[in-house]
């Protein structure tokens, strides 16, 4: 894994990110006094810039998508002297993912298998490593949509595979290039990663709404949309999956969940 953060000597922290890791940092250095800027991609979901604002970021747009808006984010951490945290390079966001791993080795009885959304790669490589290293019989299995697969197929093909472009809704994980040093620790931790279909996403999103009251984004229903393509694979078996945010603009979730 990558570099832990130090922000000792900064009073600035710059991030790319449309999603949870941009309110964090907003939430974070709001609470300590330093400047934060979060870059997003042109198409980032509206609901989710406002609500990083809100927590006392500046908000930076790209033209493009989030890989464009980590280049902005590189560029202006050079410029401006600002601490640079980026998703899943930094192993603070993987530790921090981690603790999730604690509470569910802690707190539950064991379980045969978790299912995770597989972006950047933060959540599945922290949570992996504490279910390795505490409950190895766990069956680790990242989770990504068929129209954003580039980590899926760099972790088939245990080197990194670039894709031109990302088309799924679940714009939490539509990356296309991902990070070497993360493939590295994914490889170590995951078992399988499975690519699900967008409708499968949608009636993921469906279910859980229906039956457990939950409103969710598309990148949080990945794991039971995996469950759903593969049900002879989970049936019977004590089964975990991560509910990883609720960013969803009220009109996109009642069209797709109506």
């Amino acid at each position: 894994m990558a570099r832990l953060a130090d922000l000792t000597n900064f009073k600035a922290a710059v991030c790319a990110s449309a999603g949870n890791l941009g309110q964090a940092l907003a939430y974070s250095g709001h609470r300590r006094g330093i400047a934060t800027t979060v870059v997003a991609g042109s198409a980032a979901n509206p609901t989710k810039l406002e609500r990083i604002r809100a927590l006392g970021a500046t908000v930076c747009i790209a033209d493009g998508d989030i890989e464009d808006a980590r280049d902005l984010a590189r560029r202006i951490a050079e410029r401006e002297g600002a601490f640079l945290l980026e998703d899943s390079e930094n192993l603070d966001t993987c530790v921090g993912a981690g603790t999730i791993g604690i509470e569910l080795v802690e707190g539950t009885s064991p379980v045969d298998a978790v299912l995770m959304a597989l972006g950047g790669g933060a959540m599945a490589t922290g949570i992996g490593y504490v279910f390795k290293c505490l409950a190895p019989q766990a069956e680790i299995v990242g989770v990504q949509p068929k129209g954003a697969p580039a980590m899926a197929l760099s972790w088939r093909a245990r080197s990194v595979v670039a894709t031109d472009r990302a088309d799924t809704i679940a714009d939490g994980v539509a990356g296309r290039f991902p990070i070497p040093a993360v493939l590295e620790d994914l490889l170590l931790v995951a078992d399988d990663v499975a690519l699900v279909e967008e409708a499968s996403i949608v009636e993921g999103m469906r279910l859980l709404y229906r039956h457990a009251g939950l409103i969710v984004e598309p990148s949080a229903a990945l794991g039971v949309a995996a469950m759903l393509e593969n049900r002879s694979r989970y049936r019977g078996r004590r089964v975990v999956t991560i509910i990883c945010g609720s960013n969803v603009v009220p009109a996109d979730f009642e069209r797709w969940v109506r």
